[in-house]
């Protein structure tokens, strides 16, 4: 692994002296706001790992409200890898209220806040004793579990999901239910520990010490474990003096040299907040990808169609459904109708594709009988909103107590790039066969985001089926070429994408026709488009 950069022109020099002049020398209950004035105190006894993006909440379901574009290239694998900050300092020094600034002021979705908090190793029963009487100690760097540390933040990076521990800082152990993190542009790691491991150092593409005042650390302290963790003064302050300050004397404040930024007074300093949001922004915009959907239509032109396609025989019956469906005269009624026939048949169609084993049960008449039963864990549907929804009622008909998860992803109409909006998928998926559905798929761009999506939840390549009623060639080729082992069933393939990758002859915008919903103007029929309708 090559070495993280460094920053020779926003070093300390450049962050150091902003503003620091004059600040010992002020009275610490000037320097400390009181309890209830300004920022609102944190109130937690659990500590904090989020994702941090602008949201829209309805009764059923959060929005991103701003999308997340692809981190992705048009072979399928990550480009480039997350943005990772590292942002160290003492116990109190205002470091998450320094990471939520930076978060605030960057203004991009997809933001993962990372505490170091959350990765204390579990106490045995003579450590938790221990630290019932204040005599753990909690700042030594072998109270975390830095394996653990490493390995989350190698696949934050790589654009995997992860699964965080939560700890109770009021019983010293780890809950139950680790939270699930996914989906990271910018990463912002912070801990007091942050630096002091050398292969998570590596991991890190800017270090961030804040550096406050340790009578101030120590007020904040005393604030928090009295208020929030239920702690009582004498041993907050037995705990500090015995622990907590050594402890940074030894291990935390000789990590400073290793920090690009040192950030005096914490969230006091604009100035220097305001310098790492813009060296943030430079790194996104070269990390920018950029997808150009005329290069991705022409690359596969005069390909055969991958072996991994298969399309539900064209019978005198299934050519008649695909008649009456894409014939613009056809009422709305008998559209939804014999759009469920086929995806009833599509669906049946694709089961066959699931692995099965030999078998042996016993007749009613005591008669053995020899034949399949499926080898797979469990099967999984997940829809992408909201045409792909329209196919759950087919699959739930065929798979009994199968699980649902869904996917949305919209078209940024300003560059033409899918955008990943709301994600919902059950847990432990990565053991299922998932049947991915979309109702039409033209570019491709969209079920490819949404295939990137499992692969990223560790769903085997060729444990993902995609299924449509309708696809366009050009589709085909796009998600087989980024995913060879993905197999696509679908009912037909146009041949054409137009200018406005609509497929021709096509089936119109099947979201509309089938929700009654008005058509956008010059938009695409692809509803991997999609709209929350």
């Amino acid at each position: 692994m090559s070495s993280p950069p460094t920053y020779p022109s926003i070093r300390i020099s450049g962050c150091w002296a902003l503003g620091a002049e004059g600040s010992s020398a002020e009275a610490l209950d000037r320097l400390l706001p009181p309890v209830g004035a300004g920022r609102a105190p944190r109130k937690r006894t659990t500590s904090q790992c989020k994702s941090e993006p602008p949201l829209l909440r309805t009764s059923k379901r959060t929005i991103y409200t701003a999308g997340r574009p692809p981190w992705y290239n048009e072979h399928g694998t990550q480009s480039k890898e997350a943005f990772a900050i590292g942002l160290g300092g003492g116990s109190a020094s205002g470091k998450t209220t320094v990471a939520r600034m930076i978060i605030e002021a960057l203004d991009v979705p997809w933001v993962v806040l990372l505490s170091m908090d959350s990765f204390y190793k579990v106490l045995t029963r003579q450590q938790q004793e221990q630290a019932a009487l204040n005599n753990y100690n909690f700042d030594h760097p072998d109270a975390f579990d830095f394996d653990l540390i490493v390995s989350t933040l190698q696949k934050l990076k790589q654009g995997k999901s992860v699964k965080v521990p939560v700890y109770d800082f009021t019983t010293h152990s780890r809950k139950k239910d680790w939270k699930t993190l996914y989906g990271a542009n910018v990463i912002i790691f912070e801990g007091i520990m942050a630096f002091a491991d050398k292969t998570l150092l590596e991991l890190l593409d800017m270090k961030i010490f804040v550096d406050t005042d340790s009578d101030i650390r120590l007020v904040r302290r005393l604030r928090r474990d009295i208020s929030e963790r239920g702690r009582d003064i004498a041993g907050v302050i037995k705990q500090y003096n015995k622990f907590v300050k050594p402890a940074f004397d030894q291990y935390i404040q000789p990590t400073m040299r290793l920090a690009d930024i040192v950030v005096p007074r914490g969230s006091g300093n604009t100035v220097a907040i305001d310098l790492i949001v813009q060296h943030v922004h430079s790194q996104l915009e070269e990390r920018k990808l950029r997808w150009d959907m005329a290069a991705l239509a022409s690359a596969h032109q005069c390909h055969p169609l991958p072996q991994t396609l298969s399309v539900l025989k064209s019978t005198p019956q299934v050519r008649g459904m695909h008649t009456i469906i894409r014939d613009k005269e056809t009422s709305r009624d008998e559209f939804i109708f014999y759009s469920k026939r086929l995806m009833r048949l599509l669906i049946e169609h694709a089961l066959s594709f699931l692995p099965f084993q030999d078998c042996v049960v016993q007749t009613p008449q005591g008669q053995d009988y020899a034949g399949k039963c499926y080898a797979g864990k469990q099967i999984t549907g997940v829809s992408i909103l909201r045409a792909g929804e329209t196919m759950e009622p087919a699959l739930r008909a065929v798979c009994k107590d199968v699980r649902i998860g869904t996917i949305l992803i919209q078209t940024n109409q300003l560059t033409g790039e899918p955008e990943l909006h709301y994600l919902r998928l059950p847990k432990d998926i990565s053991d299922d066969h998932v049947i991915l559905m979309d109702c039409t798929v033209s570019t491709g761009a969209a079920a490819m985001m949404a295939v990137r999506v499992l692969l990223d939840h560790d769903v085997p390549e060729d444990k993902i089926f995609l299924l449509s009623l309708l696809m366009a060639e050009m589709g085909v080729h796009s998600v087989a070429y980024a995913f060879p082992r993905v197999r696509i069933i679908t009912t037909a393939v146009d041949k054409r994408v137009n200018d406005l990758f609509r497929i021709i002859p096509g089936i119109g915008n099947f979201g509309d026709r089938y929700f009654g919903t008005d058509a956008v103007p010059d938009g695409s029929d692809e509803e991997e488009v999609a709209s929350m309708g």
